[in-house]
């Protein structure tokens, strides 16, 4: 059962530590093609010394195709990126997390130990550990309440 003060670590450690990249110098069409390959909704953009410098999500590639579809080959990244980057780290609470999403309408959360990028946490990953932890809660309830607990 997951305790009432989850950490994201927990969350990063039940969904693996894959992490897709992109640099931002890469192009927009690169940036979408590796999201559908993943199947994800943002990436973190990373210099070459693997230092976050800014996030690209679904929303700021649908812009710039709406803007200027015929030149997604040509433009970088850094172009439609997010730069002020809203992190977390391995140590936050799972419900700080989902208030902080909640507040700044943010569906994905680069997790950072120190400078190091340790991963992402989706919305979904955290409204899934809390389900679980809520289901948990529930049989423990329905347990003892018919008495199966003395």
């Amino acid at each position: 059962m997951v305790n009432s003060s989850t950490k994201v670590r927990v969350c990063l450690e039940m969904k693996g530590h894959r992490l897709i990249t992109i640099g931002p110098d890469d192009s927009v069409e690169k940036a979408i093609r590796r999201m559908v390959d993943n199947k994800i909704g943002a990436m973190p953009v990373c210099d070459d010394k693997g230092n976050l410098i800014g996030i690209v999500s679904e929303r700021d590639l649908l812009k710039e195709c709406s803007q200027r579809a015929k030149q997604i080959n040509k433009t970088p990244v850094k172009d439609v990126m997010t730069r002020d980057v809203i992190i977390g780290i391995p140590d936050d609470d799972l419900e700080y997390v989902m208030e902080i999403m909640t507040q700044r309408g943010i569906r994905h959360l680069p997790i950072m130990d120190g400078p190091k990028l340790e991963g992402m946490v989706s919305i979904r990953d955290v409204v899934d550990i809390q389900l679980e932890k809520s289901k948990a809660e529930v049989r423990f309830l329905n347990v003892y309440i018919s008495g199966g607990y003395h």
